[in-house]
């Protein structure tokens, strides 16, 4: 044999196992994320348990929008054109701007508060087109997180509530905010907080308006954030009834609303379905199974609140 026939096949038999490599590593399915943070561990693990190696089997392409409209519809492009196999949001904007991005690469929603009518699907059993996943909907969660608070702090009369106006689902439950809290012999105060730059107004209005309570959602933007909420809140001695157990485990007071990491484990269960073949329109949109109430015996102390026995042993966690 020739030395430059040999050289010729000694190349292409060096370039065979690349070549497969190649092919190999283009058949892992990715997964675009929109704005990951700690909540988003839950998801991962549950996709462990369900048999995907991250670089092995799986793999994650992450972008950060902040809750910020423009950069979440920049995002979203991003992951679209790259592409991916499927793209996971947590709460309405992400959503949004995904559905915006792409009609054609299944999309995963974790925690919206309500989809339909923030034409994210067209119902609950048959969400149709690209968008499935699960959502925080339950018809009596504001006023029992309303009754709860009460119970908490029973001088609770002027509640402040920390409202998105450009996330559809937050300006729906505000709406039910405002029949719930006069019925409840409370005082509802909507907060409007769109952006980063909103924290410092919104802070300032709280402290005009003199809140005796403060209620935090699950809001995107409001959780990508909750550490410097919850020093406002403390610095201010203001209690704060927040929806995930989470936002209490990192200082809050108390909590009550659908388990968070359940969601995002629910929702791998999804991603895995997808990739299985199922299309999302197939999927009907769940509904949450399990409620947490939390509260943190220390904050409550720091506030100078004394909670009865029965509150305390009512609660799935303490924080003692």
């Amino acid at each position: 044999m020739r030395r430059r026939e040999f050289i010729v096949l000694l190349g292409s038999a060096a370039a065979l196992p690349l070549a497969a490599r190649a092919q190999h590593a283009a058949k892992i399915p990715r997964i675009g994320i929109i704005d990951d943070a700690p909540m988003w561990r839950s998801f991962r693990q549950a996709l462990r348990e369900l048999g995907y190696v991250e670089g092995q089997t799986i793999a994650y392409e992450y972008r950060y929008g902040d809750g910020v409209p423009d950069r979440l519809a920049t995002v979203a492009a991003e992951l679209a054109r790259r592409p991916v196999d499927v793209i996971a949001t947590f709460g309405t904007p992400p959503t949004r701007a995904a559905k915006e991005a792409t009609a054609s690469i299944p999309i995963v929603m974790v925690g919206v508060g309500d989809p339909v009518r923030a034409g994210l699907v067209a119902s609950i059993a048959r969400p149709g087109g690209n968008i499935t996943g699960n959502t925080v909907l339950s018809p009596d969660l504001g006023p029992k997180r309303l009754q709860i608070l009460r119970e908490a702090v029973p001088k609770a009369t002027r509640v402040a509530y920390l409202a998105n106006p450009d996330n559809a689902s937050s300006v729906a439950t505000l709406a039910e905010m405002k029949i719930a809290t006069p019925a409840a012999g409370m005082v509802l105060i909507p907060i409007e907080v769109r952006s980063l730059a909103d924290f410092d107004p919104a802070f300032a209005a709280m402290l005009r308006e003199r809140p005796d309570a403060v209620m935090v959602t699950n809001e995107p933007l409001q959780q990508l954030h909750i550490g410097r909420i919850i020093e406002f809140l403390a610095n201010n001695g203001l209690p704060g009834m927040f929806q995930n157990k989470e936002n209490v485990a990192a200082g809050g007071l108390m909590a009550y609303g659908p388990s968070l990491p359940d969601l995002f484990r629910r929702a791998a269960g999804y991603v895995h379905r997808i990739l299985q073949g199922t299309k999302p329109a197939d999927l009907p949109v769940e509904l949450p199974t399990k409620f947490d109430l939390a509260v943190n015996l220390r904050t409550a102390k720091a506030l100078g609140l004394e909670l009865s026995p029965t509150f305390i042993a009512r609660a799935d966690e303490v924080i003692e």
